[in-house]
């Protein structure tokens, strides 16, 4: 199964977005399924359900920031080129989905309330999270292919 399937699959499993998109590249940095869901767990709902930038997109950032992000505070032309590059990534997601906020995907402000939906199968169908999680997993796997690892 391709990575953009195997997060869907993830969401629709119950992972919130960017745990599905997380998870379907957890063994390529040597985490084991629970701690990749734990350490996205906050940035679901557009980080913690306030409907902020996409979770699903937060999910491959975090991958490639563990591909080659930089770690150095000195390293300004890694830290610039790294941006440049998470830049164009988000770009590619806004342009396919069009938009990077959650609150924008759903049509609908955040609600203060932290407690996650239902999931049932209205909830599948009226949401573009399923297909924000394809396109963020694929628009990683690209990612990932196009650039080198540090």
């Amino acid at each position: 199964m391709d990575r953009s399937q195997q997060a869907k699959a993830n969401f629709l499993e119950g992972y919130n977005c960017a745990q599905s998109v997380a998870l379907a590249f957890c063994e390529d940095f040597g985490f084991t399924k629970e701690q990749m869901a734990r350490l996205v767990s906050g940035y679901g709902g557009g980080v913690g359900r306030m409907r902020e930038l996409c979770g699903a997109l937060l999910g491959a950032v975090l991958v490639c920031n563990l591909h080659n992000g930089y770690t150095s505070p000195k390293d300004l032309d890694g830290k610039a080129a790294h941006y440049d590059r998470i830049q164009k990534l988000c770009g590619a997601f806004r342009e396919e989905m069009g938009t990077c906020l959650c609150r924008e995907l759903l049509g609908r402000p955040a609600d203060g309330n932290p407690v996650p939906d239902k999931r049932d199968k209205a909830y599948y169908e009226t949401r573009p999270c399923p297909r924000a999680v394809e396109t963020a997993a694929r628009l990683a796997q690209a990612y990932l292919n196009e650039h080198p690892a540090t």
